[in-house]
């Protein structure tokens, strides 16, 4: 039986696709771009290698391709039915930390580094800052990780994988030291990786060395594939670095060229989050407002992040949602301060009848405080023109209700309403505001009598000015019986 790099034993009768394997393996271990060549050689070599599987979806996650991930993790699954138990656990546990939730997922990862604790790719998905405890969002997980590498560290010796992760992991909790020499060793076993260039520049920022990360980025980064994985963030660093050592040119030419949308190419979490963490510094250095460069940031957010519910790109989006020149249509994740700002200025426009206020209010209301002071049955203000007065003065729809046979007081109802809406209305009505209140009384089988109260010739004449075709209807239709 074959074994990968780590000693494993591996169920598969190709040698290509075991060494296809590997070199995609080691291609996601060190954030390469080639990875996904390499396992479709290996699959090519043998469909049923549920390993190669399996990385390729772990590939594809990493990508942000995770519907693709999961159908691929789908087919490892099934493709380890007949693989060793060893296997099965790695591909259980590999699928979980993009299928079910992130505390399931470590539990079984952990469950499986107890028994084999060489299987760096099932090691891999709970280190880094978006690893499973990274992202875990306990305050105490810089040390958590720490200490679950530092309990790994006898069984790896001077891995290369491990001691770039194992110096991150130092360089987080404070340990510069330890982190820096790690870092180094690693490098010098594999020169290209670029999770080991990543933790280097971290080291190198620690220690506020800016000019240092300028020189390492500017010799490393020409020979690095834009596809890679941390192209945009080591380019986010380099253009940081430049802006520290007031370079404002060239850390607006590292951004523009690969760390904006559009000229990025990566994971898009990293570029929205790279994206808008350096627009914000750059105002904080003294740089103008780029409205145009924070538009297409925010609209890459909200297309790639159209809810809340991953706290490090939410946190980013209230930087990218901020002070923003247009207001946008739809549904937006505004912070919660903004939201709460808007929210108490419609509300005070809707008391005051302004813009804001519901559908029809800006226009009614008006017409119904003119009709109210003309009314002397309305009551007279006493606390000013919001206080809350008799139903009388509060009617926004006709004044003219009758009670109708089977079938009509739907009718007249909604005619009183159009009547209401239209503008003729309150200049016709304004010289005569009138309120006719009607009474039911048992009503005989020739029809409904209807007692007016206000006057039923001025309601008539009202009706006949503004609707002479209904008016005759609605008088056919009540029988002319007004007593």
């Amino acid at each position: 039986m074959f074994a990968d790099r780590y000693g494993l034993p591996v169920s598969t009768r190709s040698r290509e696709a075991l060494d296809a394997y590997v070199a995609g393996a080691d291609a996601i271990l060190s954030a390469g771009a080639d990875w996904r060549l390499a396992l479709t050689r290996a699959l090519d070599a043998d469909p049923e290698f549920a390993l190669a599987r399996i990385a390729l979806a772990r590939g594809l996650f990493l990508d942000g391709e995770a519907a693709a991930a999961r159908a691929q993790a789908a087919r490892a699954r099934a493709a380890a039915r007949g693989a060793s138990e060893r296997e099965r656990s790695h591909v259980h546990a590999l699928a979980l930390s993009f299928e079910a939730e992130r505390d399931a997922a470590l539990e079984a990862a952990r469950a499986h580094l107890a028994r084999f604790p060489r299987d760096a790719m099932v090691l891999a998905p709970a280190t880094g800052v978006f690893g499973l405890i990274g992202f875990s969002g306990r305050p105490e997980r810089e040390e958590e990780l720490y200490a679950l590498l530092a309990s790994l560290s006898p069984h790896y010796g001077e891995d290369w994988w491990f001691d770039a992760a194992y110096a991150f992991a130092a360089c987080e909790t404070g340990r510069l030291a330890e982190a820096a020499r790690r870092i180094e060793r690693s490098l010098a076993a594999h020169p290209r990786n670029a999770h080991g260039a990543h933790v280097r520049v971290h080291v190198l920022y620690e220690s506020g060395e800016a000019a240092t990360i300028r020189e390492y980025l500017a010799a490393w980064m020409p020979g690095y594939d834009r596809r890679g994985l941390l192209h945009c963030h080591l380019s986010w660093h380099a253009a940081l670095a430049a802006l520290a050592e007031g370079d404002r040119d060239g850390a607006w030419a590292a951004y523009r060229a690969a760390v904006h949308p559009g000229a990025a190419w990566g994971p898009a979490i990293n570029v929205a989050t790279d994206a808008a963490s350096f627009l914000w510094r750059a105002e904080l250095a003294g740089e103008p407002r780029p409205a145009a460069l924070w538009r297409d940031v925010r609209d890459h957010a909200l297309r790639c992040f159209p809810a809340a519910g991953l706290v490090f790109a939410d946190l980013h989006a209230a930087l990218r949602l901020r002070g923003r020149p247009v207001r946008r249509r739809g549904p937006a994740r505004a912070p919660a301060r903004r939201v709460a700002r808007a929210a108490r200025r419609r509300a005070a426009r809707r008391r005051a009848g302004g813009a804001g206020a519901p559908r029809g209010a800006r226009r009614l209301r008006p017409r119904r405080l003119e009709r109210r002071d003309r009314d002397p049955r309305a009551g007279a203000c006493r606390d000013g023109p919001h206080r809350r007065k008799p139903r009388a003065a509060r009617s926004r729809r006709a004044d003219a209700r009758c009670r109708l046979p089977e079938g009509g007081p739907r009718r007249a109802r909604a005619l009183a309403r159009r009547a209401a809406c239209r503008p003729a209305r309150a200049a016709r009505c304004a010289a005569a505001p009138v309120r006719v209140n009607v009474q039911r009384r048992s009503s005989p089988p020739c029809g409904p009598e209807v007692v007016e109260t206000l006057g039923a010739q001025r309601r008539d004449q009202r009706l006949q000015a503004l609707h002479p075709v209904r008016a005759d209807a609605e008088r056919a239709r009540c029988g002319d019986v007004l007593v």
